[in-house]
């Protein structure tokens, strides 16, 4: 009898137990890609799985664009963080408040630290962008710290290796008032193969090293 009484209340009990493991006060989500979904709540997104699972936490570096370009394939047309080939894009801010772009794996380690200026979504393992390095040549007479900035094209794995630094680029202001967006010089169009744009803002198609 009192077995029976248990599992009574039990089941009254299962579907407040149901309830509270749903998420609430969820502004926007979309729709599942790679197994998950990302959610938002106010201006920090998380991502659930197809059990409704909160697998990654609610964080405000996972990047969107509310205002996204769908014609552009770059950082500028990604309207709500979205995995590919493993991997979700991050931001963080670094000089006078412009944004660099990494990536994230599916459990939320960071995979790809924030140095690129902008990047392209990964695609059969592989990616480029422009690639943000900040050295410290020294210090000038009043002690303050004087910066190199240096900027290239590359090609990168899921992994974050760099397989090929590529075009050196130039005339990119690091401050926020003159910053430009810069657009990717290089695309890759096969494996091993990837088109450069050069100086005459012409392009070329070259193999890449195995």
């Amino acid at each position: 009898m009192k077995t029976l009484r248990f599992l009574i209340v039990l089941t009254a009990l299962l579907p407040t137990f149901s309830i509270a493991q749903q998420l609430k006060e969820i502004d926007e989500f979309t729709s599942f890609n790679e197994g998950l979904a990302a959610v938002r709540k106010g201006n920090q997104w998380g991502f659930i799985d197809k059990e409704g699972t909160l697998v990654i936490d609610f964080r405000s570096d996972l990047y969107f664009n509310k205002d996204a370009d769908p014609s552009k394939t770059d950082i500028m047309g990604i309207r709500y963080p979205i995995f590919q080939e493993g991997r979700c894009m991050i931001t963080k801010t670094v000089e006078e408040g412009i944004s660099v772009y990494g990536f994230i794996d599916p459990k939320g380690n960071v995979v790809i630290e924030p140095q690129f200026l902008n990047v392209y979504p990964f695609e059969n393992g592989f990616t480029t962008g422009v690639l943000f390095e900040k050295t410290l040549r020294g210090e000038n007479e009043f002690k303050l710290k004087i910066y190199d900035f240096k900027f290239h094209d590359v090609v990168l794995d899921v992994s974050g290796k760099i397989d090929e630094y590529l075009t050196k680029r130039s005339n990119i202001q690091m401050t926020k008032k003159r910053y430009k967006l810069p657009s990717i010089g290089a695309k890759m169009l096969a494996d091993n193969l990837i088109a450069v744009k050069t100086e005459d803002n012409r392009w070329e198609i070259r193999k890449l090293n195995p």
